[in-house]
């Protein structure tokens, strides 16, 4: 399908709005207590119901944490628990959606270049509709999400490059064998099932917006699909013009939007040497910049990026608070909230949401050290393991 021939931008799906008025209410939605994000299909673009591939994907909660709330200083801190969808990520919303749609258009086969958690998705959605899939990967993409790829069934490419080498790869793959290119925002579907994180969003926290969402930017379609959400939202009457300030935090090795953002300009140039663990921020150039970049200013928000100790950092933080295993891109998410915090950008009396996108296993390793062995014997255990705990007073 591809970007607008015109002017080679992202094309983004329309409904009729008035119809979708008719069915779509406060008591409606909440009389739909299954079925995950697909509960909107008024608003997603899969016209049969036949079509739909459905593994579990939205209806993630929104749980407050108290514990890093408090660490923070802050006092109405929430967390969109995405790392709980069933390929571990928030990608498996967009790829829910884009297979589902694909597919009902006619698609038998499918490519995709990714940093790691959407070619999973990809490759998990395109199993359940019997279709073939490519995903492209950077050589250096997180084993699991390599290994997760070829556990479903996927061809996997690994490239010598970054990802926006493998978008190129994926693109001549798609014009050479005919597949359906699934790249982020080059064809309209993947944004729309990211759009029901907004959408869930309104209605988790009684129909209002929070001041501030905090989310780890990368190619950036959860941004640009919640902004288009809050919109439809207020088109059909559930939610009033109230909006929240969005944040965009990426690494400080790979920081094209947040770079944009403060010099005030309107795309975001390709960044060069683009490095970072996190691979999901690993994304050079974005083809939605622009679109990400109207959101925050339009919100009032801003953009941060953060060091690459402080994301290490923090992911061991978030799991001694109760957080879990989460994903390096999850702690950047934090890591960038703190420093909005001390700049003063964002408020400790505010209401805030941070999107925890992925779980721990799909990102690489932390630099973890092995614990020792300790010999099967009672003995030992009482002469040098007990005393430990002694002392500690466990």
């Amino acid at each position: 399908m591809g970007l607008d021939p015109v002017d080679q931008r992202p094309l983004l799906a329309r409904y009729d709005l008035d119809r979708a008025a008719q069915t779509l209410s406060h008591e409606s939605i909440a009389a739909r207590r299954s079925g995950g994000l697909w509960r909107w299909h008024e608003l997603l673009p899969v016209r049969r119901w036949e079509s739909v591939l459905y593994l579990g994907e939205g209806g993630t909660p929104l749980q407050a944490a108290p514990r890093l709330g408090s660490w923070l200083g802050l006092t109405a801190l929430t967390v969109k628990r995405e790392s709980l969808n069933p390929t571990g990520s928030f990608k498996a919303r967009g790829m829910a959606v884009a297979v589902s749609r694909a597919v009902e258009l006619g698609a038998r086969h499918l490519v995709a270049p990714s940093a790691g958690n959407a070619g999973g998705a990809l490759a998990a959605y395109a199993a359940a509709a019997g279709v073939r899939a490519t995903v492209v990967m950077p050589v250096d993409a997180p084993p699991a999400n390599q290994v997760e790829v070829l556990a479903t069934g996927a061809d996997l490419l690994l490239l010598d490059g970054l990802i926006s080498d493998c978008g190129r790869l994926a693109r001549a793959i798609a014009d050479d064998a005919g597949a359906f290119d699934l790249s982020t925002l080059k064809e309209p579907y993947r944004v729309e099932g990211k759009k029901t994180m907004g959408l869930e969003l309104a209605e988790q926290l009684d129909w209002k917006v929070p001041d501030a969402i905090i989310y780890p930017t990368g190619g950036g379609t959860g941004i640009v699909g919640m902004w288009k959400a809050f919109d439809e939202l207020e088109a059909i009457g559930l939610l009033g013009a109230e909006r929240p300030r969005m944040f965009c935090v990426q690494a400080a090795g790979c920081a094209p939007i947040v770079r944009a953002f403060h010099e005030g300009a309107r795309f975001a140039a390709p960044w060069p040497n683009a490095a970072t663990a996190a691979s999901g921020l690993r994304v050079p150039g974005a083809v939605g910049d622009f679109l990400i970049l109207d959101a925050m200013r339009n919100s009032g928000g801003s953009a941060v990026a953060v060091a690459e100790p402080d994301i290490v950092q923090m992911q061991g933080r978030l799991g001694s608070l109760g957080l879990g295993y989460v994903s390096l891109e999850t702690a950047a998410a934090t890591a960038g909230l703190r420093a909005l915090l001390e700049s003063g950008l964002v408020s400790r009396d505010e209401s805030i949401v941070v999107f925890d996108t992925g779980a721990g296993f799909k990102s690489e390793p932390a630099p973890i050290p092995t614990p020792r062995v300790i010999p099967n014997d009672e003995d030992f255990w009482r002469q040098e393991v007990l005393p430990g705990f002694r002392r500690r007073g466990a």
